[in-house]
C-alpha cells in the first residue's frame, strides 16, 4: 500500500518540500514523466521544483503503455546519468502513472519489462517514486499494479514493490479535464467498484472501500447539486477508495474483455471498459442500468461496431487476451469460471460492440 499521502487543493506546490529529503546527492537526479497535455503550460511546469539534474520526461498518453517505451525510457536515463536517479515522479493520468511505475521498477531489475508482467515475478525494491494524478477515475495513483502492453500480451506488473511510495493528491490538477474523458475515467472507478462489489474474493476490507467509491460515484455522475470543486475533490477520492477496493479483491469481466480491445484495436482503457460494460447485463444488472442512466445524462455516445470488420483470426488474439487474466475471471464468476466463459461465449459478447 501507498505509505504517504497528501491530500489537498493547491498540495502540488508541497512537492520540493515532499522531495528535498529523498535526493540521494546532486548527482542523483529527481526523473519527472509528464502527460504531454502540459508541456508549455506554465501554470503546472513551472511548480517543478528543478534542481541540478534534474529531467522531464513529456509522454503521450494517446496510446496505452508499452513494455518496449518502458525498455527505452529505463535504458535512457541510465545511459544519460549513469546511476540510478533519487526518485520517479509521474504526473498525469494513468498512463503516465503506469509509466512512472513501471521505470522505477526497471531501473533495479533486470531484463525486460515484459519478463515482469504478471504477479509477484518482481524480486527487488522498485526506485522511490511519486505519482499525481492529474485526472481522477483509474485507481492508478493507489494500485499495486502497472498495466502494460507487451508484445504477446496486455497485463500488470502485479507486485508489492510496484504501489507509489508517496501521492500528492490535488484535485486542482483536474480542472482542465474534457467532459467525455472526464466520464470515461471516472467510469473506470464505477466498474472497480461494481466488479470489486459483485466478486467472489469480496471481503470487509474491499467492501468498505467499495461502497464509499461507489456511493461518490453515484453522488458525482447523477446529482446535479456539487459545485466544480466539491466534484473535483469527490471524483479524486472515488478514485483512491475505488483503486483500494481492488487492493484484497480484483475486477471482473469488463476489464478482463477490454484488455483484449486494448491490445488488437489500441482502444483506451476508460472507453474500453464502457464499450464492454455496456453489453454486461447479464453479469452485472444493477450496475450497467446505473451506468446507462449515467451515460445519458451526460450526454455520452460510445464508438459501435468496433468488432464488426474483424477476421476469426482477430477474434482470437481478443479472446485469448481475455482468458488470459484467470484471477479476474475468477474474482467474477468463481473457480468454474469456464464453465460460463468459452471462446464461443466471448465472441458472442464482442460481437455487439
Amino acid at each position: 500500500m501507498v505509505s504517504k499521502v497528501v491530500f489537498g487543493r493547491g498540495s502540488f506546490n508541497q512537492l520540493e518540500e515532499v522531495l528535498s529529503p529523498k535526493r540521494l546527492n546532486v548527482k542523483a537526479p529527481f526523473i519527472y514523466i509528464v502527460d504531454d497535455v502540459f508541456q508549455g503550460n506554465s501554470w503546472l511546469t513551472s511548480r517543478i521544483p528543478l534542481s541540478y539534474d534534474d529531467k522531464i520526461y513529456y509522454v503521450s498518453a494517446n496510446e496505452e503503455p508499452r513494455t518496449s517505451q518502458v525498455d527505452k525510457m529505463v535504458e535512457d536515463i541510465i545511459v544519460k546519468f549513469k546511476a540510478l536517479p533519487s526518485g520517479i515522479i509521474g504526473i498525469g493520468g494513468g498512463t503516465v502513472l503506469d509509466l512512472a511505475k513501471a521505470i522505477s521498477i526497471m531501473l533495479t531489475n533486470k531484463g525486460e519489462s515484459k519478463d515482469y508482467q504478471g504477479w509477484d515475478l518482481v524480486k527487488k525494491p522498485a526506485v522511490y517514486h511519486v505519482g499525481i494524478p492529474t485526472i481522477s477515475g483509474t485507481g492508478a495513483e493507489v494500485s499495486r499494479t502497472t498495466v502494460l502492453t507487451g508484445p504477446d500480451k496486455k497485463l500488470g506488473i502485479n507486485s508489492d514493490y510496484t504501489p507509489f511510495d508517496q501521492v500528492v493528491l490535488d484535485p486542482e490538477l483536474t480542472k482542465d479535464v474534457p467532459v467525455d474523458q472526464w466520464f470515461y475515467t471516472g467510469m473506470d472507478c464505477y466498474i472497480h467498484c461494481i466488479e470489486s462489489l459483485n466478486g467472489t474474493f469480496l471481503n470487509a476490507f474491499s467492501q468498505s472501500y467499495g461502497e464509499k467509491a461507489y456511493e461518490l460515484c453515484v453522488e458525482l455522475f447523477l446529482d446535479n447539486n456539487l459545485s466544480e470543486e466539491e466534484a473535483q475533490d469527490k471524483l479524486m477520492m472515488a478514485s483512491w477508495h475505488g483503486g483500494m477496493s481492488i487492493a484484497y479483491s480484483q475486477v471482473g469481466v469488463a476489464h478482463a474483455m477490454s484488455y483484449g480491445l486494448s491490445y488488437l484495436l489500441g482502444t483506451k482503457h476508460g472507453i474500453g471498459n464502457c464499450i464492454v460494460f455496456d453489453h454486461l447485463e447479464e453479469f452485472y444488472p444493477e450496475g450497467v442500468k446505473l451506468f446507462k442512466q449515467m451515460k445519458e445524462k451526460h450526454g455520452i455516445e460510445l464508438p459501435k461496431g468496433i468488432c464488426s470488420k474483424l477476421t476469426d483470426k482477430e477474434f482470437d488474439i481478443m479472446i485469448d487476451v481475455a482468458l488470459s487474466l484467470v484471477p479476474l475471471w475468477e474474482n467474477a464468476l468463481g473457480k468454474h469460471w469456464e464453465k460460463t466463459i468459452t471462446r464461443g461465449k466471448l465472441k458472442e459478447l464482442y460481437l455487439k460492440m
